[in-house]
């Protein structure tokens, strides 16, 4: 009658899981776990670089005017400027060394932050299509701080066709604003023509006189064999600007 008692007794017991058991399940749990994050993770949009570009026309130009301007912006945001790059050269132009330097420093979806539209572009049609296939081909989205609806491009959003609706809105107000700036700078080049005609039919007209110390200095370096890199990094000169004076002095020529 006892045996019996006990045998009911433990039966009733519930069993203990065996050491190896609970390995097992914490295992199966922690696998669970990273299973999960790496789900999150995932579907987290990627946080991209964001590369600043600070232009202006000429040399005696500001260029790095508008840094705080964008500093500001992301700071209020959130985010970081990883790089910077800025330059002294006309937005007709497309041959642009720091532009193009940023583009192929990016990653496919970087960010080019720029204060205006046209810092990046006072282009014809058939340039501003050029830099937009380049910048196309490394998914780069523009954030100009005159056009809030590109600011969303900042923050990816996880949502796909949000963000190929936004996309699609900024490809086209880029365009617009690109017309906008080369009209102005077709209209402003005219009217200075016009100024300058009026000014030699009253006899008034004398030129810009030239910076003859800074051209001196310029010229000192390319003689020294300095790199046209390295005397535009040290003196502020636009590549243009070189190419003028060298070909003025006739340098390098016997």
């Amino acid at each position: 009658m006892k045996n019996r008692l006990e045998k009911r007794f433990d039966s009733g017991t519930p069993k203990q899981p065996s050491i190896s058991a609970v390995r097992f399940s914490s295992l199966r749990d922690s696998k669970r776990t990273a299973k999960i994050r790496t789900i999150q993770n995932e579907m987290r949009p990627a946080m991209n670089f964001i590369r600043a570009y600070l232009r202006a026309s000429t040399a005696e130009q500001d260029s790095g005017r508008a840094r705080g301007d964008l500093q500001r912006f992301a700071d209020e945001r959130g985010l970081r400027i990883a790089s910077w790059y800025e330059e002294n050269e006309s937005g007709a132009k497309l041959d642009r060394p720091e532009l193009f330097k940023l583009i192929r420093d990016a990653s496919p979806g970087d960010i080019l932050l720029i204060e205006q539209v046209d810092r990046l572009s006072r282009l014809c049609a058939a340039d501003w299509e050029t830099l937009k296939l380049k910048l196309a081909e490394k998914r780069i989205r523009v954030v100009a701080l005159d056009l809030p609806t590109s600011w969303m491009a900042a923050v990816p959003s996880a949502d796909e066709v949000t963000q190929g609706l936004l996309d699609a809105v900024n490809r086209m107000l880029l365009d617009m604003l690109a017309v906008v700036a080369r009209k102005d700078y077709i209209d402003r080049r005219r009217r200075q023509a016009q100024g300058v005609q009026k000014a030699k039919t009253a006899g008034l007209y004398r030129g810009r006189k030239p910076d003859a110390a800074r051209h001196a200095l310029i010229l000192d370096m390319l003689e020294r064999k300095m790199t046209w890199a390295q005397v535009v990094a040290a003196t502020g000169a636009s590549r243009s600007t070189l190419s003028r004076i060298v070909e003025a002095a006739n340098f390098g020529k016997a």
